[in-house]
């Protein structure tokens, strides 16, 4: 499928790239995309909400008062879970959230959540750019250029720029990505989607 090349100015030029036919003339799968959204999701969560049981409790180590004779009822320590300052039962222990999902699923939700913003008209193909030096205001007015109205804006290179991220790491919604590691996530939270030229091939490559 042939794509127009934008030009940083926002006007398109001659020049077309080709994404593969079998990437973008596929049947969207929802159910994968689920699945990917929601592993990527849980893996966000950071797992370490805990609480103490009466072995983490401090003190407690001797028994209260004597087993009989007393008139109440047993008592072995003094952090008991039934006693006030002891231990939680059955609370929060740290954990991991992470929910497996097969390569071959994922790879089919990327290529899905790709159909869905190129059936939308949400992908752009722009020539390859760079900053001698980081300049927000620049990468703003190419933003302004070729995103329009759109608020949530993904870029996608070939290659890392420590120039293009931090020009873009303080405009709010923009989101700077190597094409090698988007995610399906990252492409449907997106309300536009920037390619650099240099990124298709790896678009063609690895999608």
């Amino acid at each position: 499928m042939e794509f127009s090349v934008y030009k940083i100015d926002g006007t398109v030029s001659e020049e077309k790239v080709v994404i593969r036919d079998d990437i973008v003339n596929i049947k969207p799968n929802d159910s994968a995309i689920y699945l990917a959204v929601k592993s990527y999701l849980a893996a966000q969560r950071q797992g370490t909400s805990a609480t103490k049981n009466r072995s983490l409790r401090r003190g407690g180590g001797a028994k209260p008062y004597r087993q009989k004779g007393t008139g109440r009822s047993r008592a072995g320590t003094i952090r008991s879970p039934i006693w006030r300052g002891g231990g939680r039962v059955f609370g929060p222990v740290p954990h991991k959230y992470n929910i497996k999902v097969n390569k071959k699923v994922k790879k089919l939700a990327r290529r899905s959540a790709f159909v869905y913003k190129i059936k939308e008209n949400k992908v752009k193909i722009t020539e390859s750019f760079d900053f001698e030096k980081p300049r927000t205001k620049d990468m703003l007015n190419i933003l302004r250029n070729l995103g329009g109205d759109e608020r949530k804006i993904a870029l996608l290179t070939g290659k890392d720029s420590e120039n293009l991220f931090k020009s873009g790491r303080n405009i709010p919604d923009f989101q700077l990505y190597n094409a090698s590691r988007i995610s399906t996530y990252n492409i449907l939270n997106s309300e536009l989607l920037l390619i650099q030229k240099d990124a298709v091939d790896i678009i063609n490559r690895i999608f």
